[in-house]
């Protein structure tokens, strides 16, 4: 399986998901931002960071980046894209997958541990794997997702809501929602589900030493739904 890792300046995130697609077995590229054509791939990823500084708004001015242009007609066309954190914002920003990402709720940046809750399975990010609840990392200052109401009800009929933010249990009431988003989202889907977004950081999570391996589970499930493509 090819992948596609996209460095904007200011990511920081990227050599890191260059490692975990390694790890699992992806054949991965780094593609820089000012590159027109991606190479052959079967994944992109916009992976976390600060681009371009976080000026105007985060995931703004990278929207704008040459690549972008090739990783939205590969998304169009049915291609696989999935922005983490800072890639979250890029993807709402070109308009992807639906909504914004606001400053956190208390206007305080968060880092730390916390427990996701997978809302549908139905689909090759998540297909096959047996845990309801997964433990993965975030770090953000702007992850409170925030969609119109019939944007939310028209993303809850479509079952585009891919993680929610819960317990252990997963219980996914209020005083589990670390940044503020609506309805506890951590991530969602573009319509088709070939688009995924989400804030908390698979790709810290591959190790024990990095305080747990659920992000393992993931792109381990990842690969092997790919293959099957």
């Amino acid at each position: 399986m090819k992948s596609s890792v996209i460095t904007f300046p200011g990511s920081n995130c990227d050599r890191d998901m260059d490692v975990a697609l390694k790890k699992f077995g992806f054949n991965n590229k780094m593609v820089w931002h000012d590159d027109v054509e991606l190479p052959k791939s079967d994944l992109v990823v916009l992976p976390g960071g600060f681009s371009y500084g976080d000026y105007l708004r985060c995931g703004s001015m990278a929207s704008k980046s040459k690549i972008m242009q090739s990783v939205i007609n590969f998304a169009n066309s049915g291609g696989m894209v999935m922005g983490i954190c800072n890639g979250f914002q890029i993807l709402v920003e070109t308009g992807l997958v639906p909504g914004v990402l606001l400053r956190n709720k208390y206007l305080e940046f968060i880092c730390k541990n916390v427990f996701v809750k997978i809302n549908d399975k139905k689909n090759t990010y998540f297909k096959n794997i047996d845990s309801e609840v997964l433990e993965f990392h975030i770090a953000h200052n702007e992850g409170n997702y925030f969609c119109t109401n019939d944007q939310l009800k028209e993303i809850e009929d479509n079952e585009q809501v891919a993680i929610n933010y819960c317990d252990k249990e997963g219980k996914t009431e209020e005083k589990f929602n670390p940044n503020g988003s609506i309805k506890n989202i951590a991530g969602i889907f573009n319509k088709e589900k070939n688009v995924l977004g989400m804030m908390p950081h698979p790709e810290r999570m591959i190790d024990p030493s990095l305080s747990g391996e659920d992000g393992s589970l993931f792109f381990n499930n990842l690969i092997n739904n790919l293959k099957w493509l």
